[in-house]
């Protein structure tokens, strides 16, 4: 089955195409330009055309040991993999680390779709009311033991944080006592940390600060620096002998899968993990755009009567509008695929509809990714990159009316 995300976009950007006017609120494509220094790195490395190692080449390797330890997170170059895409790593995990996958719900599109491929089940447990990305710990406990029960061998924990689909930072103490659930389950945790570098006020908390020796951390330049299209990801295990078992494992899947990271990709990687000022200063940009335009998309949400946390990092929402339930199953929108289809078909906004998460599909709640309304040129994106008033741009302006035109017809 198609990825809804991918879906949704194919879908609007052909709406686009055939000439209509659609407010793309449905994809998380970063939506910024490549800054001129990593794109000058790509090319020069056009030329390298040879397969290398699975793992990655040694400098890129060292680049993102040192990417990590800069951060806190003390790393070797053996600890670290290169693929192409943080996508591919996640399934190359959940296809080595033994048991069924447990999932904070709602979450990402593909942690169950890719657990369903391999044929591993799936145990979903709720997210707390005030954020997401971790399940409930409290919750996550029984889940388990109920699991097990039912003849499940829970094996893997997927954490996010920062979270997709919510756009909220689970808070330390949280994810601390859901690693210490998943220390007594003997839980192997992935924590996707693909978002982390695009947190709006501080950091994130990581699972290697309370499960070092359990947690394998993925992450990747499509978000951070918008390179979503060059496909780079890479994931970093445990230091000690359970990470370097892992590490033989992945490398086995990697080498049959993807032979290796397309060595001009390396090349861009090395040069954008070695922090280089100008590279900090993009993402700097970019984390300070991503946090005023959904701010303000938020503020529209709200104020059209849905509940919907504050964003804290990354570009995502996740409204939900069971406060209007009466009113809008008055016009027949009595779930998450009505919703979307309505505010689509009748008012030109593309959105994914809760479901798509793992959410019920009766709940009134949609995943809404700003990024895309930055500009639909290069040179709109980097004025609003650059620009200290974003929303005072007359293309973010125009979208956020458009926005407020259409949820003030879907509530009326």
């Amino acid at each position: 089955m198609h990825s809804a995300t991918l879906a949704i976009n194919e879908t609007l950007q052909a709406r686009r195409a055939a000439g209509e006017k659609v407010l793309h609120l449905g994809f998380g494509e970063a939506g910024l330009p490549v800054p001129e220094s990593v794109a000058a790195v790509l090319a020069g490395a056009v030329r390298r055309n040879g397969y290398g190692p699975v793992v990655g080449s040694a400098e890129a390797r060292e680049a993102a040991a040192g990417w990590f330890t800069r951060r806190g997170l003390r790393t070797r170059p053996d600890q670290v993999l290169f693929a192409p895409g943080s996508k591919a790593l996640l399934f190359a995990l959940l296809a080595t680390v033994p048991g069924d996958v447990v999932l904070p719900c709602p979450s990402w599109v593909s942690y169950a779709a890719q657990a369903a491929l391999i044929g591993k089940r799936t145990i979903d447990v709720p997210i707390p009311a005030e954020s997401g990305g971790v399940p409930d710990p409290e919750r996550l406990a029984a889940a388990l033991d109920e699991a097990r029960r039912a003849g499940s061998r829970p094996g893997a924990l997927v954490l996010t944080v920062p979270d997709n689909p919510t756009g909220t930072v689970a808070r330390a103490e949280r994810v601390q006592e859901v690693c210490a659930v998943a220390e007594r389950h003997g839980l192997t945790v992935i924590a996707d940390e693909i978002y982390a570098e695009l947190v709006h006020a501080g950091r994130a908390p990581s699972a290697t600060s309370y499960l070092p020796e359990r947690t394998v951390v993925t992450t990747g330049l499509s978000k951070s620096m918008a390179l979503g299209g060059w496909r780079v990801g890479f994931a970093r295990v445990p230091d000690g002998v359970g990470g370097a078992g892992l590490m033989d494992r992945l490398t086995g899947v990697a080498s049959e899968i993807w032979s290796s990271l397309a060595a001009p990709m390396q090349a861009a990687a090395a040069h954008v993990l070695a922090d280089p000022p100008e590279v900090l200063s993009h993402i700097d940009d970019a984390r300070r755009l991503h946090a005023a335009v959904a701010r303000a998309v938020h503020a529209e949400f709200t104020a059209a009567g849905a509940l919907c946390r504050a964003p804290e990092a990354g570009f995502y929402l996740y409204p939900d509008f069971e406060p209007l339930r009466p009113r809008l199953e008055a016009r027949g929108i009595d779930g998450g695929a009505a919703l979307a289809a309505t505010l689509l078909d009748r008012h030109g906004v593309g959105v994914l509809a809760g479901e798509a998460f793992g959410d019920t599909p009766r709940g009134l709640r949609a995943r809404v990714a700003t990024s895309l309304l930055y500009g639909e040129s290069d040179t709109e994106r980097r004025q609003a990159l650059r620009s200290d008033d974003p929303l005072s741009l007359p293309w973010i302006a125009a979208s956020l009316e458009h926005l407020r035109g259409a949820l003030g017809g879907l509530t009326a």
